[in-house]
């Protein structure tokens, strides 16, 4: 039989629910019988099954073969190797011709160059689906969708062939999603379970939302962690499209959830009025229409965010784009009960599916509006630069080369301009060294990325937020920055500058490396590894070196020549790999006699230990946090790190460990046998890193004795408010993710590989706990005015102001270091994962 024979029978077989399909999904349409539906190609109706990323691939692979109107492209890998992928579809002119209009979109969101013709061009719209792995229904409606578009014979869908260019996004959090789909195929019942607390709709920890390292990829277009996010954020600069959508799901007793969001309160304040004021009203009319069409419930404005420049429908709108995030009640499995009855995935697949189809008509019946608005942000972008009397920015670290270089990619990943500074600089009491700082000027189209990256928000119209209401880039890098009108900008860097160290050759007593750069402690982990002894050296002191007379801080690492069981050839010469591998300086001394300070045979240096890390993770636990944990060790370490589940705990040895993570989250399914062996195993010595609440479990179990911090005068609550203004009053008083000045001291080994003695912090959790009573064991608190971006009640700043960050616990011959800030926080927060990174290898010597 041949294949076409084949295909016909297949056809005819499945004909019945393909039909029924295209009717519940397309009510009157007609199709082109050579595409394939979706239904047709996986041998199931759509909304039956979770269907797998990979037969989603495949579905738009034959797509690709079988129509010359499709074009799929693979631009990246998820950390688990999925591809990511867009599906191009437009008419056979338009694909044929597509490099072409890809040039004129570029050059229409450039001021500099002359305007093209936008009556002639086609709306370009993204269509971006599946960011949370366990809201699946938008990526069933982007195989609808796609098929749609290719095989549909409406007037409608002929024309968006003709007039657009409608690129895909199946899923743009591919491990997330197979993750889920795993667990609602597995756990489907025959028939299907509608009742909530079934087995199906309640997946195990930490569940299909987020990818590999449980991150949020939905607040990722911002830092760029992780390579979906890298990927996608380097296509999207490659189009700029005039419409980008995001599709997620929220609760089963919800309705349905379109732009525009709250007024003013959600809105980010870099992105032009007009964008909320006229383009969003525009765009909701479609989307009201084709609802009321199939007689769905809807609701906009009342809540979600639409500031945190990290979201895939906020970041298009600084772009001179529209983003615009649609929300649908979620069946979370294949049927669930809800307060209007049994919502089924193929409804809510079918929510999205409209609103599709609604997308693409508005944009296309906005084609030349659209046009004329890209232009008209980038220009406005530019003309508000040149007159911002910050003029440029100048940023830079003259002790951490590497860190450096992380900032200046970043900015050219989010295609800012940056420019050599090519004089020493002093402005606002900060010095910039030159060929160790850089400039960027206000004045240039990504002047509101660059306003994203400097600027501290303290005014809000708010007091509400669905996420973080702070975000400079330049502070969580920890960067030194400042405005600096008189500064003169040199060459334009068009990449981040490359790591060239030397290293010193001939005869070596010891080997140093100043602990300040990011990289260090890898290069330390690496130089473990590989079996080299080191030593960390606790004071200030000043060497001889192949350079002369060098000034090492306390912290830096010496590798003593006499005391190493490998040869010093083999020594000399892992060293040097390491190091040009790593972008480390190492500096030789000929003697253990220092200039000045301590010498290196000093009681106040000492072998670092090796660490063996736990973590405890699972049920209860704060899966973000423990990702962004999992996700520093991996991605910026390279070390392996045990996580295990808290119902194994019992049968955990800890003596086999020397470092024990606790992440914020319950751990009240420990029982007491186990916390006595924990308490056991860090009075002989462990060293436990806990962050927030988990510090209050530990006071609880009287394993600490911290003390939370009262104020004499606190703001009582009134006695009675009206039930409507709960959420508002409520919610008013958390800290939902801000950013501080903190207060170092320089001589604990917190601290080691920093310079200064104040640094950002991040902040987004309102436990607020006192100095130690031990004099010396609060190496971080805050400044006397603190805050310095993000939105914070009055009575939680005051509280702040009395607060400690970091607490060192003595715990017998183990102590416990408390973390109440988030130092990893979205995997961008480069200038504090040292304080996390010091905890782990100097742990032994924090109290």
């Amino acid at each position: 039989m041949t294949k076409r024979l084949l295909w016909l029978v297949f056809a005819f077989l499945s004909g019945n629910f393909a039909f029924a399909q295209e009717e519940y999904y397309f009510p009157g349409e007609k199709f082109d019988p050579s595409i394939p539906s979706p239904s047709q190609y996986l041998g199931y109706p759509i909304g039956d099954w979770h269907t797998r990323y990979d037969l989603i691939v495949k579905y738009f692979e034959k797509l690709d073969q079988i129509s010359p109107l499709a074009q799929l492209q693979t631009i990246g890998y998820t950390h688990e190797h999925r591809p990511k992928v867009i599906l191009t579809i437009a008419s056979t002119p338009n694909m044929g011709n597509l490099e072409q209009i890809r040039q004129k979109q570029l050059q229409l969101a450039d001021p500099s160059q002359p305007k093209p013709d936008v009556d002639s061009m086609p709306s370009i719209v993204h269509l971006g689906y599946g960011v949370h792995g366990n809201e699946p229904s938008s990526a069933e409606a982007a195989m609808l969708t796609a098929y749609w578009l290719l095989a549909s014979q409406s007037d409608l869908a002929k024309n968006l062939r003709e007039n657009s260019v409608v690129h895909i996004d199946p899923t743009l959090n591919p491990d997330g999603r197979d993750r889920h789909s795993l667990w609602a195929n597995s756990n489907k019942g025959f028939p299907a379970v509608a009742d909530p607390l079934d087995r199906e709709h309640n997946e195990a920890w930490p569940g299909g939302r987020t990818n590999h390292y449980w991150f949020d990829l939905n607040r990722d277009w911002l830092p760029l962690a992780h390579p979906e996010s890298r990927v996608k954020v380097e296509w999207y600069h490659q189009w700029y499209p005039n419409v980008t959508t995001d599709f997620h799901e929220m609760g089963t007793n919800s309705t349905y959830f379109f732009e525009p969001t709250k007024p003013y309160g959600s809105e980010n304040p870099v992105v032009p009025r007009k964008n909320y004021d006229d383009i969003n009203p525009r765009f909701a009319k479609y989307f009201a229409k084709y609802m009321d069409q199939i007689g769905s419930l809807y609701w906009t404005k009342e809540v979600f965010d639409n500031s945190y420049p990290g979201y895939g429908s906020t970041y298009p709108d600084i772009h001179g784009g529209l983003g615009l995030v649609f929300e649908t009640a979620s069946s979370r499995g294949h049927l669930q009960a809800s307060q209007r009855g049994d919502i089924s995935f193929a409804f809510t697949i079918r929510n999205h599916v409209v609103n599709s189809l609604a997308t693409m008509e508005a944009a296309l019946d906005n084609r030349v509006y659209m046009h004329d608005y890209l232009r008209e942000f980038f220009q406005s972008a530019v003309a508000e630069g040149a007159k911002d009397p910050a003029k440029n920015y100048v940023f830079g670290d003259e002790f951490d080369e590497s860190r450096n270089r992380l900032f200046v990619k970043f900015l050219l990943d989010h295609k800012i301009k940056v420019y050599e500074n090519t004089a020493d600089l002093t402005t606002s009491g900060q010095s910039f060294k030159k060929g160790k700082s850089w400039i960027v000027p206000t004045n240039q189209p990504q002047y509101r990325m660059v306003r994203t990256m400097f600027e501290f928000e303290k005014e809000f119209a708010d007091s509400v937020f669905y996420d973080a209401s702070a975000w400079t880039m330049a502070a969580a890098y920890g960067m030194p920055f400042s405005s600096a009108p008189a500064a003169k900008a040199g060459t334009e860097i068009k990449e981040a500058p490359k790591a060239n160290p030397t290293f010193p050759e001939g005869k070596a007593y010891a080997y140093l490396i100043d602990w300040s750069d990011y990289y260090a402690p890898k290069m330390l982990f690496e130089l473990q590894k590989a079996g080299i002894h080191v030593e960390s050296v606790h004071r200030t002191f000043s060497s001889q070196t192949q350079n002369g007379k060098i000034d090492f801080p306390a912290g830096t690492l010496m590798i003593p020549m006499g005391f190493q069981k490998l040869k010093a050839e083999e020594v000399s010469a892992k060293l040097k790999e390491l190091a040009a591998k790593n972008g480390q300086k190492v500096y030789v001394v000929q003697t253990g006699l220092n200039l000045s300070g301590i010498d290196l045979g000093s009681n106040l240096v000492s072998a670092v230990q090796v660490p063996k890390v736990l973590m405890m993770v699972g049920t209860g636990i704060n899966a973000n946090e423990a990702g962004e944990i999992w996700n520093l060790m991996d991605q910026q370490l390279g070390m392996p790190m045990t996580k295990v589940n808290t119902e194994q705990f019992g049968r955990i040895n800890l003596f086999d460990y020397n470092t024990l993570i606790l992440p914020s989250g319950s751990y009240n399914s420990l029982s007491e046998g186990q916390v006595n062996h924990l308490k056991d195993w860090i009075n002989r010595g462990g060293t436990v890193i806990s962050m927030k609440n988990a510090s209050l479990w530990l006071n609880q179990k009287g394993i600490t004795k911290e003390a939370a911090v009262e104020l004499e005068k606190e703001t009582k609550d009134p006695d009675s408010l009206p039930f409507n203004t709960r959420n508002d009053f409520e919610g008013a008083k958390e800290v939902g993710g801000s950013i501080y000045l903190a207060e170092l001291d320089l001589t604990h080994p917190i601290a080691y590989g920093y310079h200064r003695k104040t640094l950002p912090v991040y902040r987004n959790t309102d436990i607020f706990i006192k100095p130690s009573e031990d004099k010396y064991l609060t190496p971080i608190k805050y400044s006397a005015n603190p805050h310095l971006g993000g939105y914070i009640s009055k009575t939680n700043l005051e509280k702040l102001k009395l607060s400690a960050g970091v607490v060192i616990s003595s715990v017998g011959q183990g102590r416990v270091v408390h973390f109440f800030d988030s130092p990893n926080f979205r995997g961008t927060w480069f200038g504090t994962n040292k304080l996390f990174l010091n905890a782990i290898f100097h742990g032994d010597n924090m109290d």
